[in-house]
């Protein structure tokens, strides 16, 4: 690999963010001469001064703009394309390819959870690009999914809908939301949790903290949980493979 080459993250607020640690230390470790940086962006319109100022090889996507960066990409990858949303971006010279590992990821990482009874039915907590790509492994897996946001209109329920029968007939959920991300730890998706049972399953794309109060909830009844530090692992991994090939 040529020396110099810079790969990162866009995002906005992602001074947590997972990815630039996992690759600084994987650069350093394997002693690749690259640099991994962190694109805290307001706006999707300052990415071409990022581009003209870095070297950039790669780059990693993250909230809010994973739906948002497909219009200003010169190919989206054929997957990325149905499912709807881009997290990774290969650079060829001057033209920009968008795919999509977060699925790869979160199959992966959902399957010993669902290998002795699959669930019929999920509810997706959030309707960013992030859920998008959930909806995707689902359908994918034969398992009848509805999303909850808090507004109307963008998802098949609000928050306000969630009630007894729905939360018995769903039985895995998964949080898509940053909802309990730190430093707001005291926070978690609004949904009965005195109606889950012990045959749910919580997944939360969340890793920080490792224990949101989300899975905490489903810990204390007896639900299988796992947060999203593995599914993150995963798809970093294949962002690497996709710069790399």
């Amino acid at each position: 690999m040529q020396k110099n080459k810079v790969f990162g993250l866009i995002g906005r607020n992602i001074d947590y963010s997972f990815s630039k640690e996992y690759f600084s230390k994987k650069f350093m470790n394997e002693k690749i001469n690259c640099h991994y940086s962190n694109f805290d962006i307001d706006d999707i319109s300052v990415l071409d001064s990022i581009f003209n100022k870095y070297n950039i090889s790669g780059l990693n996507v993250t909230i809010p703009y994973k739906v948002e960066i497909m219009g200003i990409l010169d190919k989206i990858d054929e997957e990325a394309a149905s499912i709807g949303a881009v997290n990774t971006i290969k650079i060829i010279g001057d033209k920009k390819i968008g795919y999509n590992t977060d699925h790869i990821g979160f199959e992966r990482s959902i399957s010993s959870l669902i290998v002795d009874k699959k669930p019929k039915n999920a509810l997706i907590l959030g309707s960013g690009g992030a859920s998008k790509a959930i909806k995707y492994v689902l359908k994918k897996l034969n398992i009848n999914h509805s999303t909850v946001s808090r507004e109307s209109g963008k998802s098949d329920y609000t928050y306000e809908d969630i009630d007894e029968t729905l939360i018995k007939k769903n039985k895995i959920i998964i949080n898509c939301s940053p909802v309990g991300t730190f430093p707001e730890i005291k926070n978690c998706p609004k949904i009965p949790y005195e109606y889950l049972s012990k045959e749910h399953i919580l997944y939360d794309l969340v890793y920080n903290p490792i224990k949101t109060l989300f899975l905490k909830k489903g810990d204390q009844i007896g639900c299988k949980t796992k947060n999203g530090l593995e599914m993150l692992e995963i798809q970093a991994n294949e962002s690497w493979k996709i710069w790399n090939i």
